[in-house]
Order: C-alpha cells, then sequence, then structure tokens
C-alpha cells in the first residue's frame, strides 16, 4: 500500500529533513536490477578504501550539492570507494529521498544505520529520512518506529506529527494519532477540542469509523462543541441519512449560527429531497456569508432548474464557473441549462469543457 498524500504533503515530508534538495521523478545513475526494482549500491572492496579525510572531503561535496538540487551529481560524487563508508552510504540514500525515491533510500540507508554509533548524527538522520521513506512507500507499521525516535529529538514538526498521526490511524491506533495531533494543535490529549481535530484528520483519511467515536467522545465532553455536530451531519448525508443529517446541521447551526459550510450541507441535504426553497433558503445564507465558494451556486443552479427558473440558474452556475472554472458539474449543469434555453453552440462548448475536465479525474 502507498500512502495517499498530496503533492504539496510529499514536498513538505522531504523538505523535513533537514536537507532541502529538490525532487526529480528518476535519477541517471542509479543501479537497477533487470526487473527493473532498484538494488543497493555496490559497496566497494575495502582496497582502495577512501582515507578519512576523503570520506570527509566526499561528505561534504555530497551534501552541498544534495542541499542545492544536483541530486544526480551528489551520487555520482558519493559512489566509488568511500561507500564503504557508513555515513556516506545514509547521504546515498538521502539523496535517493531527496529524488522522490524512497525504495532506493530504505535500501541504501537500512544496511548502513547499524554500523553508525548510538550517538552519531548521521545515525538521526539515517533513522529520519527511513520513517519518512517508508511512510512514502505506505509501509506504515515499519515507519512508525522511525518516526516515534524522529519525535524525540524534532518533537515540533509539524510533517512529522501529520506523517506519524496518520501512521497511527492507518494502523487502527486511535488514541496514539489523537496524541499526536493533539501535541500538534498545542491541546491536551483528552480534550474535547483533541477529540474533535483526530476527528477531522481521520474523515480526511477516509477513516469514518474512528471519526464518529471520536466525535461521540468530543460531545460526550463538551455538548456544545462547535464543528462536531457538522462533520456528523456530513457523514449521515454522505450515506444518504438525509433527516439525520438535517437536525445535526440544525443542531450545529444552533452553536455556531455564522457557518457557511453548515448552511451549505443543509442545502445539500434539502437539494436531496427536492425540497428547493427550503434548499435555496439556506444556501442563500451559506452565500451571504462566504460568496466565494462555488458549491452553494452549483446547488442553486441546480434548484432554479428544478423550479424553471433557467436564467437565474444560469447566472447561479456562471458564477461558480467564475470562482471554480474546473469543476466539471459546474460546466456540465452549465450545459443543460443552456441546452433548455435553446444555445445549443454555447451548450455543446460546456459540455466538451466538462468532458475534458472529467478525462482530467480519471487519468
Amino acid at each position: 500500500m502507498r500512502v495517499r498524500a498530496g503533492l504539496w504533503m510529499a514536498a513538505a515530508l522531504i523538505a523535513a529533513v533537514s536537507l532541502t534538495g529538490r525532487a526529480s521523478a528518476q535519477v541517471p545513475g542509479a543501479a537497477w536490477d533487470p526487473a527493473g526494482v532498484a538494488s543497493p549500491s555496490p559497496v566497494a572492496a575495502p582496497s582502495p578504501a577512501a582515507s578519512p579525510d576523503a570520506a570527509v572531503a566526499i561528505l561534504q561535496r555530497g551534501r552541498q550539492l544534495i542541499d542545492t538540487g544536483h541530486v544526480r551529481e551528489a551520487l555520482e560524487t558519493l559512489r566509488g570507494p568511500a561507500a564503504a563508508d557508513p555515513r556516506v552510504r545514509v547521504l546515498i540514500g538521502v539523496a535517493f529521498y531527496h529524488a522522490n525515491d524512497p525504495v532506493q533510500a530504505i535500501a541504501e540507508i537500512t544496511p548502513a544505520l547499524a554500523e553508525l554509533r548510538p550517538d552519531a548524527i548521521e545515525r538521526r538522520e539515517a533513522v529520519q529520512v527511513l520513517g519518512l521513506s517508508h511512510y512514502l512507500a505506505g509501509h506504515l507499521g515499519e515507519a512508525i518506529p522511525y518516526l516515534e525516535q524522529t519525535r524525540a529529538f524534532a518533537p515540533d514538526s509539524s510533517e512529522l506529527a501529520y506523517a506519524l498521526g496518520t501512521a497511527y490511524v492507518q494502523t487502527r491506533q486511535a488514541e496514539r494519532a489523537r496524541e499526536t495531533w493533539a501535541r500538534a494543535f498545542h491541546l491536551a490529549p483528552d480534550s474535547a477540542a483533541a477529540h474533535l481535530v483526530a476527528a477531522q484528520m481521520m474523515v480526511r483519511a477516509e477513516m469514518e469509523p474512528m471519526a464518529q467515536a471520536e466525535l461521540a467522545a468530543a460531545l460526550q465532553k463538551e455538548p456544545r462543541l462547535p464543528h462536531a455536530n457538522l462533520l456528523l451531519g456530513q457523514a449521515a448525508l454522505f450515506r444518504g441519512r438525509l433527516e439525520e443529517a438535517i437536525a445535526l446541521f440544525g443542531k450545529e447551526l444552533e452553536i455556531n449560527p455564522a457557518d457557511a459550510m453548515a448552511f451549505y450541507r443543509l442545502g445539500d441535504a434539502y437539494t436531496r429531497q427536492q425540497q428547493w426553497d427550503r434548499a435555496l433558503e439556506a444556501l442563500q445564507r451559506s452565500v451571504w456569508l462566504n460568496p466565494y465558494f462555488s458549491g452553494p451556486y452549483i446547488l442553486m443552479g441546480k434548484a432554479y432548474q428544478a423550479k424553471g427558473d433557467l436564467s437565474v440558474a444560469e447566472g447561479m452556475l456562471r458564477r461558480a464557473v467564475g470562482y471554480d472554472p474546473n469543476n466539471k458539474t459546474a460546466h456540465y449543469l452549465l450545459a443543460q441549462v443552456l441546452q433548455q434555453l435553446g444555445r445549443a453552440e454555447e451548450a455543446r462548448r460546456e459540455f466538451e469543457v466538462a468532458e475534458r475536465l472529467q478525462a482530467v479525474v480519471d487519468r
């Protein structure tokens, strides 16, 4: 399994290491077996071995190249007799990590780790890179021990907290995940707020049952905690339990009457029930509170289309497209409305845009 981290998070995890190299898709010069699987760099025979002074110079040069994004040159510099030095092997692994090749990084660093002194600074870097490499490669069980060790000397790293918390969730360790995120958000681990934050992160990880358990605990400790009923309502909405969702959104709005998202989700629920007037009332309030989010405009366009107010529907959908030009649903609904208005050529163009955006999603 490979962790589904966005490009921004993968970049942030790479930047979490003390280096700042640029990632690249493939590193020329890497050793590959005939099946296409990366192999650890060959360690040179003890003779002729690089002198201690030469190894230090190679390490300094290799790190400078990685720091400036020249990963290929770094690998060329680090390979050779000096690769017998475990510190050099670790830096080769770091180079592969910064080249966005976590599997090869693991292959390079793992055998070198046992040869490093427990107090060596290179060991810290090796542990950190191993933890993040296992995480990015989807080896979550293997990542956790290394990430836990890294937390001891990098307690304030938000990127490491994200990775460790996510790894705990994916391995069904809810309490440890909550404790990790509570620390990152400066919350007491047993507080209602910590349960809420953990639930939100679990929703992002698509671990809905765990999230609902955290939300139940949050509301038990603080019944009027903002956002908790909203998350529960969203879960009910996605499962088609519309009356339950409407009740939960109502509770959220009693606590937080200026929550634009709660009004939007309430309008969504009414739209699914085809209660168009109630939907429009909720969606209009959402727009009043946050006029720059495309979601309510899309649903209002759908509601006005259903009511036969095609000109108003067109206006709502054009606003949605203006705020979110890459929203395929907005373009598709706008095409339908234009078709109903008898503007076939405009409708055709909007259908083509929607189809093109769908093709991008399907890749």
